[in-house]
C-alpha cells in the first residue's frame, strides 16, 4: 500500500485571482478572470528571489487547482515538493499552479479564438502577476515549466513557440505524434457525434443536460477541445474527418499537424529555438495507452540528430498515476535553474 502524507505544507501558500486580457472574449464564453495558486517552499526569501519559478500546467481535466486536492495514500504536488525540498533531494522554489480549465474539459496551452490566448497569458499575463506579487522578477534563466499529458505538451510547446521565456522544461507524456495519438479516437467521436446530426455544438448542448460524464462522452469531448485548440480559427469546431466515411480531411489534418511536436521537430529553426535552455527533460512510459511513447521516440531521435542537449527516460508504466516522476523532473529542474547540473 503506498504511504500517506500527513504533513501540513511548510511553505508559504497564496491564491491570486487575476482578469487576464489574453483570456477575454473567447468565443466559449470562459471567464477570463482566474485564479492562480502560488507556493513558496521552505526556504524561500518574501520575494522568492533565491529560488526558481517553476509553473505547473496541468493535465487535460485538470486544473492547477487539483494539483493542490488531498488525495488518499498519496499526496498533493506540493507535500511532494516539500518532501523534495526537507530530503534535500532540491533545493526551495516558487511553485505557480494556474487554473486553466475551459468549458471544453481542458487545455493544450495554445492561443485559440475558442478557447482563448493561453500561450499568450503565460507570457504576457501570468508572469508579471506572479512579479507584481512577489516584487521580485524572476528571469529567463530563473523560471522553468513543466507539466503532465496535456500539461506537458504545453510546456513543450512554450519552449517550441517561445524561445527565451523560459529556462527549462519538463514534457512528462506530453501530446505528440498525432497519427498515433488521435486518429483511433477520431473514429469512436465521429461516431458518437454521428446521433448529434455531427454538430458538435448540439453535442455540447445535449452534454450539459447529463447528470455525469461518461468515458465515451469524455474522450468525444476531448476530441472537440483538441479541435478548438489546433484549427480554432474557423467558426464553427469541426473534427478533421470525413463524418460519413471518417476518411482524413487533408487541409484540417494538416493544420492539426502544424501543432504535432513529431512534425515542429522537422523545423530545424523550431528546434533551434530548444538550444536555449538549461534543461529539457522528457519522459514517457513504454506502456503508454495514447502510444505517445511513439511520439516521443520520434521526437527525441530528432533532437539526437539535432545535437539538441536534452535528457529523455523512458519508464515501465502507462498515461495515468505517473505524479511519482515527478521526484525525478522536479530537483532536475531546481538545479538547472539554480546553476547546478542537469542531467
Amino acid at each position: 500500500m503506498p504511504r500517506h502524507n500527513f504533513a501540513p505544507l511548510a511553505g508559504e501558500l497564496r491564491r491570486l485571482t487575476l482578469d487576464a486580457p489574453s483570456l477575454r472574449d473567447n468565443r466559449l464564453g470562459d471567464p477570463s478572470r482566474r485564479e492562480i495558486v502560488l507556493y513558496a517552499s521552505e526556504g524561500c526569501a518574501p520575494d522568492g528571489h533565491n529560488a526558481p519559478l517553476l509553473v505547473g500546467l496541468a493535465a487535460y481535466g485538470g486544473s492547477g487547482l487539483k494539483l493542490v486536492g488531498w488525495q488518499s495514500f498519496s499526496e498533493t504536488l506540493l507535500q511532494r515538493v516539500d518532501r523534495l525540498v526537507a530530503c534535500g533531494e532540491m533545493g526551495p522554489v516558487v511553485v505557480a499552479l494556474p487554473d486553466a480549465f475551459t468549458s471544453l474539459g481542458g487545455n493544450q496551452y495554445l492561443d485559440s479564438p475558442w478557447l482563448g490566448r493561453w500561450s499568450s497569458y503565460l507570457g504576457e499575463d501570468l508572469l508579471p502577476a506572479i512579479a507584481t506579487e512577489l516584487g521580485h522578477v524572476h528571469p529567463a534563466a530563473r523560471r522553468g515549466v513543466f507539466g503532465h499529458s496535456s500539461g506537458g505538451y504545453g510546456a513543450l510547446m512554450q519552449a517550441l513557440q517561445h524561445p527565451g521565456r523560459w529556462g527549462a522544461v519538463a514534457c512528462h507524456s506530453g501530446d505528440m505524434g498525432f497519427d498515433w495519438l488521435y486518429r483511433h479516437e477520431l473514429a469512436g467521436a465521429n461516431r458518437a457525434l454521428a446521433a448529434h446530426g455531427h454538430d458538435p455544438e448540439l453535442f455540447l448542448r445535449t452534454l450539459a443536460d447529463r447528470p455525469r460524464l461518461a468515458g465515451p462522452d469524455f474522450i468525444t469531448l476531448m476530441m472537440i477541445a483538441m479541435a478548438a485548440s489546433y484549427d480554432g480559427d474557423s467558426e464553427r469546431i469541426t473534427l478533421p474527418v470525413d463524418p460519413h466515411t471518417c476518411e482524413l480531411d487533408e487541409a484540417a489534418w494538416a493544420r492539426w499537424l502544424a501543432c504535432d511536436p513529431v512534425e515542429l521537430a522537422r523545423e530545424p529553426a523550431k528546434l533551434r529555438a530548444l538550444e536555449g535552455l538549461q534543461l529539457l527533460y522528457l519522459d514517457c512510459g513504454s506502456r503508454d495507452e495514447y502510444n505517445l511513447h511513439f511520439g516521443a521516440r520520434r521526437f527525441t531521435r530528432a533532437l539526437e540528430s539535432a545535437d539538441i542537449e536534452h535528457v529523455y527516460e523512458e519508464f515501465d508504466g502507462g498515461h495515468s498515476k505517473v505524479a511519482y516522476r515527478y521526484d525525478r523532473s522536479l530537483p532536475l529542474l531546481q538545479r538547472a535553474l539554480s546553476g547546478g547540473v542537469s542531467g
